[in-house]
């Protein structure tokens, strides 16, 4: 007689053809974006071989490809830098006014304001920066490179026009606000009621509730978000080349004249004018600053993934 404790084994699941043809054309969509960054990965090495060997005398300015490369990477990373400093605060506020304390219509209407600094064209906001924000910040940065000189970042002296390292990074800022507070929002959102419950239950003021239960649960999601901030602020392209005059210099000097380029800037000004190697040089830059995005966006993807089996429960 067999045993009471034995499992009669279960049938395979039948999947219906609905679910079959949208496996299919999710599994598809997966490979063709993997494709696609294949090919682009391909495109560039490609295209930037003949520069990656090419002699230094035959390089922009008869510098090599590092010493050409650097200061763009450079003044890609400081912008990017200082804007993801200025926006991250900026967007974990606005994201727990809009989840916890605004009232209801407030938040509502908030959150659309938000969402649509996203659709305003990146061109626009480099107008913006060098024709409104760039003048406004003459005299404060006069005031820092006076009373703050010492400090690097202030040395001075101060830019007479304001089109300044520190005004690009703060156009940045406004750029990737949108994506990080979405990010923020909807994780604070999610947050347990029960924690939240508990913790009020206990005699928890409203900030301590978000100390402890909230701002705990959205931690990888501030993280994530604003990573994903830094990934768009690493490609911006218009905005810098309004705001910049770039001296291809490497300096930690935000509020003088002489600032380094971006990558994604360099590209934009100087495609149109060139030829040959020098085209080369500039899809290796690109090379370079596609790598750097690609390592940003997967360490937010994978820092995102780490709360996906977090619940209220654990």
């Amino acid at each position: 007689m067999p045993s009471t404790t034995e499992k009669t084994p279960r049938r395979g699941t039948v999947q219906r053809p609905g679910d079959r043809v949208f496996a299919g054309a999710s599994t598809g969509a997966g490979i063709t974006i993997l494709a696609i960054l294949a090919g682009v990965a391909a495109f560039l090495v490609i295209e930037a071989w003949p520069a990656l060997w090419a002699s230094d005398e035959e390089m922009p300015d008869g510098e090599g490809l590092v010493l050409y490369v650097w200061p763009l990477l450079f003044g890609t990373l400081i912008s990017a830098t200082f804007a993801l400093l200025i926006a991250t605060p900026f967007a974990v506020a606005i994201a727990l006014f809009i989840s916890h304390y605004a009232p209801r219509r407030v938040a509502v209407t908030l959150g659309y304001l938000i969402d649509l600094l996203a659709a305003v064209p990146s061109i626009i906001f480099g107008l913006w920066g060098a024709a409104e924000l760039a003048p406004l910040t003459v005299e404060p940065t006069q005031w820092l490179a006076d009373n703050l000189g010492f400090i690097p970042l202030f040395e001075g002296p101060a830019s007479a026009t304001g089109r300044t390292m520190l005004v690009a990074s703060m156009v940045l800022a406004v750029m990737i606000l949108p994506i990080t507070t979405a990010v923020v929002r909807e994780a604070f959102l999610q947050t347990p009621r029960l924690h939240e419950e508990a913790s009020l239950a206990l005699g928890a003021t409203r900030w301590e509730m978000i100390r402890m239960a909230v701002l705990p649960f959205g931690r990888s999601a501030i993280i994530g978000g604003a990573m994903l901030g830094l990934g768009r602020a690493l490609g911006e392209t218009m905005a810098v080349a309004i705001v910049l005059s770039g001296s291809a210099g490497v300096t930690f000097n935000i509020i003088g004249s002489g600032n380094p380029s971006s990558i994604a800037a360099n590209i934009a000004l100087r495609f149109p004018e060139s030829s040959g190697l020098d085209i080369n040089v500039l899809i290796a830059s690109g090379l370079v600053l596609f790598a750097v995005t690609l390592f940003v966006n997967m360490g937010a993807r994978a820092v995102i993934n780490r709360r996906r089996d977090f619940s209220g429960a654990n």
